[in-house]
């Protein structure tokens, strides 16, 4: 058995937080000041805490590696089980003709490229994000927002700045789950708790968006779509999370918050439209404009609807054969139909959780779905000669998210018509696109689980501890430093989640507060990491323009970042203490 120790270097609680922090000092150093590419400086982490652990906290040699094997296997699954299964699914859908449906669908409402910049980057982001992630959202957006006329560099920072909103639940919410690994705290409360604090950043968000497209014209004109936006977002992100399933938070805030901006685009419209290249027209004009656009469309969807019918059954090259509704070919706005298969990928994905959610289906895959058991290899106890409860693992193959993706996947394949030979050559490929990602985070996890189970991360916790409440204003700068420097809500959560919970207890604060803050307030720094920055980037055709985008974006991170901070500070006092779960 191994005990762990709170200060095995010389004695000291400060020496030995110190070298406890070398190894995240140096994935730091290595990834913020010398470039080093995401996977090395993890090995190089990983590698520099399984010798301070061995070394200096004196974990026995063999534990010290199954310690490593443990936190691989937590990165593959469920991590990396959600994040490979999620990406899939829309890679299953870019095959198909419907990916442009689905976009063209969304560039037909409006003309007007502040309200295109909630609807693409705040709302299809997000629900992009909630799929994909790792920079999938940015440059997905980032093009259609081009292809809407606005100008690269903006598009960019739009694209990043709208990405902020949902991270904390992206990728079906692999932040928070990867969150309750590696501190055993309940998954429900910290769901909850994050679910307390983003939805106040989400209803910021879309006023800086349009503030970003045309300034203080654009917040005077759009302010009321804008705050229906944010509150129609936040509200289904706080609902969601803390009422129904924590996976589902941002497909369900993406679609609420679109089914919200176009109702009230019915019943108002701005006095002006700013349109390609920043022209100005007034109400009357626009209306017009999109009166021409309509006669015009409905003449070409009219004849694309003949030449569909003679090129049914020739796919092209890549792409699944379109189903018998046809799919046009112009940039007219698609029929209800066609709307309602674009968006079923999502539709599906909501249904298939929806039921893994009734009482007696959860009970079942619980019971046939859950395997139990201690870690071979791992036997620790904490400073005080308690058991440490990340040593034994929960195995939910059947209800797990991944699994649930992994069948929403095979049902979009079967409504889409797409091969089994196509599927799985689009999984592969979708594991080779993954590689580098699939060896960064495992390796940050298994840095991660070295850290918590020597003890390592409590001995930094003990040490920040001592700086008593002052931690709650601690607490998110520890989190966005992570997630700027790795670029990943998840990795940051592995990586801080059980330091933040120990700091927490010693201090007197909510381990769920502050645990589920690392996750809310980190999501500030993804718009400045540099993996984010290169995928803006590349997508609006600016090679180089990183640190430009950073200049332009810092601020806002940073003012950001102060204000949940506050929330998060007040939420440790009896002012919001209410809010805690």
């Amino acid at each position: 058995m191994f005990q762990q120790i709170l200060d095995p270097i010389a004695g000291s609680l400060v020496i030995s937080a110190l070298c406890a922090a070398l190894p995240l000092v140096l994935l730091f150093v290595l990834l913020g000041v010398f470039k080093v590419k995401a996977p090395v400086a993890a090995l190089a982490g990983l590698a520099l805490s399984l010798v301070l652990a061995v070394v200096g906290w004196q974990m026995p040699v063999n534990q010290a590696l199954s310690a490593t094997a443990a936190g691989i296997f937590y990165g593959l699954f469920p991590i990396l089980w959600i994040l490979i299964n999620a990406l899939w699914i829309y890679r299953l859908t870019v095959a198909t003709p419907w990916f442009e449906v689905l976009g063209r669908t969304i560039r037909s409402i409006s003309n007007d490229l502040r309200i295109l910049s909630i609807l693409i980057a705040f709302c299809f982001g997000a629900l992009l994000e909630s799929l994909a992630g790792f920079g999938a959202p940015v440059a997905i957006s980032a093009a259609m927002l081009m292809a809407a006329g606005m100008k690269p560099l903006k598009s960019a920072i739009v694209s990043l700045l709208a990405n902020t909103a949902p991270v904390a639940f992206g990728a079906m919410a692999a932040p928070i789950i990867a969150l309750n690994g590696v501190t055993g705290l309940p998954l429900n409360e910290l769901s909850s708790m994050a679910g307390r604090q983003t939805p106040f950043i989400a209803l910021i968000v879309p006023l800086l968006l349009v503030f970003i497209v045309d300034g203080r014209r654009g917040v005077k004109q759009t302010w009321p779509v804008a705050l229906v936006a944010g509150v129609a977002f936040g509200a289904a992100q706080f609902v969601t999370s803390n009422y129904f399933a924590v996976e589902l938070t941002d497909v369900v805030a993406a679609v609420v918050t679109v089914a919200a901006v176009l109702l009230m685009l019915k019943v108002w419209q701005p006095k002006e439209t700013v349109g390609m290249g920043g022209a100005v027209q007034t109400a009357p004009e626009a209306a017009e404009a999109a009166a021409v656009g309509a006669r015009t469309d409905s003449v070409a969807g009219s004849a694309s609807g003949v030449s569909a019918k003679h090129a049914a059954g020739r796919p092209a090259p890549g792409s699944a054969a379109p189903t018998d509704n046809g799919v046009p070919s112009d940039n007219s706005r698609p029929g209800p139909r066609q709307i309602w298969m674009a968006i079923a990928p999502y539709l599906i994905i909501i249904a298939v959780f929806s039921v893994a959610q009734i009482p007696f289906v959860k009970a079942w895959l619980s019971h046939v779905g859950t395997v139990t058991f201690a870690w071979p290899g791992l036997d620790i106890t904490d400073s005080a000669g308690k058991p440490i409860a990340a040593t034994k693992f929960k195995l939910d193959h059947l209800k797990a998210t991944g699994t649930l993706l992994l069948f929403s996947g095979l049902l979009t394949m079967l409504l889409y018509k797409i091969t089994a030979s196509q599927g799985f050559r689009i999984y592969r490929d979708t594991l080779v696109q993954l590689r580098w990602t699939i060896v960064t985070v495992t390796a940050v996890l298994g840095l991660s689980f070295v850290m918590n189970l020597s003890g390592q991360t409590t001995t930094l916790g003990f040490a920040l501890a001592s700086a008593g409440g002052f931690f709650a204003l601690l607490s998110p700068l520890i989190g966005w430093i992570g997630v700027a420097l790795t670029g990943s809500d998840t990795s940051s959560n592995s990586l801080f989640g059980q330091m933040q919970a120990t700091a927490a207890e010693q201090t007197g604060l909510s381990p769920v507060l502050m645990a589920a803050s690392n996750s809310s307030a980190g999501v500030m720094g993804k718009m400045l990491s540099l993996q984010n920055l290169a995928v803006a980037s590349a997508a609006v055709g600016l090679d180089g323009a990183e640190g430009t985008l950073f200049r332009k974006l810092i601020g806002w991170s940073l003012g950001l970042l102060a204000l949940i901070t506050v929330l998060i500070f007040l939420q440790s006092t009896p002012v919001l203490g209410w809010m805690v779960p």
